[in-house]
């Protein structure tokens, strides 16, 4: 069975975001897993056409709005072969965009309304630069509305049960005529539900569902950056008597950590070394999130600013394979108290050094001398 993820999810957007921010989106992403960027990785290739894919469609207004009313079933077409299959493709695009508009459209429909799915929560969550990096096992508790443990949802006392609307007849809706035209509207008496509770049920008032404090496993994926969200599918808000619940989307905020700084899976660094190391060069070792101290050879003649990039020594890719890179941000420290020992060989050092003065300096302290003669 092939899983179908929420166009949404793939472009890391909320469902109400604008068309800018579905754009600016896309656009992030495609650059950051478009096939030239990551030659030879098919992870990388399933991700952009996937993105593609749901660009496509939620840039398009009519088709964004069949697919938040009806997922990825509005663009599945209907069976058949032979010289029937159009007629069926465009009877259910046909339904599609009738229940969309339904207020301004005739037709029969079978059945009432379906009950309203419930709301998706959202739960914010602060995680260190290593809960990143391994990946993290947890758990959260939040306040949810739930299903009533007594009426199992129906929102009927026990024993007894939702019977069907006299006004619409468990359609939900109701019809009337105006002029030419046909109105169909929600249903006055059981707002859509094609259902009236005659006996609710005491502990949820008819509803259903009731506030409830819920506790939830959580894993977080290695290689997850700051604003990644986590999902879990029906955790979020019960639905109205029996309707199917919302999502829970967990948003992750990575904390600041005293010595790297993170631009997607590369990690940066600034080290200080001494300016004895930055002459003749030699080696130092910077413990990783990974519990790995790395070395770094530094080169001699190191100036301050320069970066030495270790390769694989970042973070892991999000649900990929590989590793980012570790880069190194040198700072040449300057000794400010020495010993009369260690002046002595700076001093001899300086003796030494013959020819580096700058030549416009150099002539400008000639001409000085000359002046004080």
């Amino acid at each position: 069975m092939t899983t179908e993820v929420d166009f949404y999810e793939l472009l890391e957007c909320e469902r109400n975001a604008d068309d800018g921010t579905l754009k600016s989106s896309y656009r992030r992403l495609a650059m950051r897993y478009h096939p030239d960027k990551n030659p030879g990785c098919s992870d990388s290739e399933a991700r952009f056409k996937s993105i593609s894919e749901a660009y496509d469609c939620l840039k398009d207004p009519q088709k964004r709005a069949a697919y938040d009313r009806y997922g990825h079933a509005a663009f599945k077409q209907q069976g058949g072969g032979g010289g029937g299959g159009g007629a069926q493709d465009f009877s259910a695009f046909s339904d599609i965009f009738e229940n969309i508009f339904g207020e301004f459209m005739g037709g029969q429909r079978g059945g009432g309304t379906a009950p309203r799915r419930g709301a998706d929560l959202r739960y914010d969550m602060e995680i260190t630069l290593e809960d990143a990096f391994h990946g993290k096992a947890t758990e959260i508790t939040i306040d949810v509305t739930g299903v009533c443990d007594i009426c199992n949802g129906s929102g009927a006392t026990k024993g007894t049960s939702a019977k069907s609307c006299a006004t619409c007849h468990g359609h939900g809706k109701v019809r009337a005529q105006q002029g030419f035209f046909v109105v169909e509207r929600t249903c006055p008496s059981c707002h859509g539900a094609g259902q009236t509770i005659a006996d609710p049920c005491g502990n949820c008032r008819g509803e259903g569902r009731v506030e409830k404090t819920k506790t939830r496993a959580v894993n977080i994926p290695p290689g997850v950056d700051e604003g990644t969200r986590v999902r879990l599918t029906g955790e979020g808000e019960a639905g109205l008597r029996g309707a199917p619940a919302g999502d829970l989307y967990i948003f992750l905020h990575v904390a600041r950590h005293p010595l790297f700084e993170r631009e997607g899976t590369t990690l940066f660094a600034r080290t200080p070394i001494s300016f004895t190391t930055a002459s003749l060069g030699g080696e130092i070792h910077i413990p990783g999130p990974d519990g790995v101290r790395h070395p770094i050879k530094i080169p001699a003649g190191t100036q301050s600013g320069r970066e030495l990039r270790q390769r694989g020594a970042g973070m892991p890719v999000l649900q990929g394979r590989g590793r980012g890179d570790l880069v190194i941000r040198i700072e040449v420290e300057t000794p400010s108290h020495l010993t009369s020992r260690q002046r002595e060989l700076l001093e001899e050092f300086r003796a030494t050094e013959t020819g580096k003065e700058c030549p416009q300096t150099s002539g400008f302290f000639k001409k000085m001398k000359g002046a004080w003669g």
